[in-house]
């Protein structure tokens, strides 16, 4: 049976980047009959929707951040180049992946965005960089695309797939969901294929981790 995964992901996450280099590998060994939905949302919104911080929100956690994605990095044989400021605003980058929901260049696209950004160090905020990206790649009418992220039923898709997200439990990126089972990160794809070929250990669990008693709160 054919399962589709939805793939979470913001452009402003570096671990994201990771997850969105290793997924077309991952299918090509994985034995199930996979495929992904790539799923743009906006990060700050889960940040708002729980109540935390970003990472880059914390100094010594920014710090940590950049110097984990360098591990990553090499650990899968990347080269990272920073983009010039971050945090960054991703809002256009994300309405760009929108806007070409049910295009067959799609996820190419985001991965070509995923690369300017985190391996050629570009900025994702300047239309000229996505334009010229999308043009790379053979995108038709790049400056149509670009232009059709103004439009309010693009915009209202990006806040709404940011919303079902929250729904789903989302709380950041990258997240993958598949029976209602998070997965949360870019060192998630053993998990993933347990769960996708029914050796998820959670299901053995003797109880309901969700219901599992607070002892102790910081907020009183």
């Amino acid at each position: 049976m054919s399962r589709t995964i939805p793939f979470y992901f913001d452009f402003i996450s570096p671990y994201a980047y990771f997850a969105a280099v290793q997924l077309e590998p991952w299918l090509e060994k994985l034995e199930a009959d996979v495929s992904i939905r790539y799923v743009p949302i906006l990060f700050a919104g889960t940040l708002n929707h729980w109540g935390h911080k970003g990472p880059a929100e914390i100094p010594p956690k920014r710090e940590f951040t950049y110097k984990d994605s360098i591990r990553h990095a090499t650990s899968l044989g990347l080269k990272l180049k920073f983009p010039p400021a971050h945090p960054f605003n991703p809002l256009l980058a994300l309405r760009v992946a929108t806007a070409l929901e049910g295009d067959e260049l799609q996820a190419k696209a985001i991965l070509d965005l995923f690369h300017a950004a985190w391996r050629d160090g570009l900025d994702l905020t300047n239309p000229e960089v996505l334009g010229q990206r999308l043009a790379g790649i053979g995108v038709g009418n790049p400056q149509g695309v670009l232009e059709k992220c103004s439009d309010p039923a693009v915009k209202q898709a990006l806040r709404q797939q940011t919303e079902d997200a929250v729904a789903s439990g989302v709380f950041g990126v990258p997240t993958f969901l598949i029976d209602g089972e998070l997965f949360w990160g870019c060192d998630q794809f053993d998990f993933m294929e347990d769960c996708l070929l029914g050796r998820d250990p959670i299901q053995d669990y003797p109880s309901n981790i969700g219901s599992h008693p607070v002892g102790a709160s910081r907020l009183g």
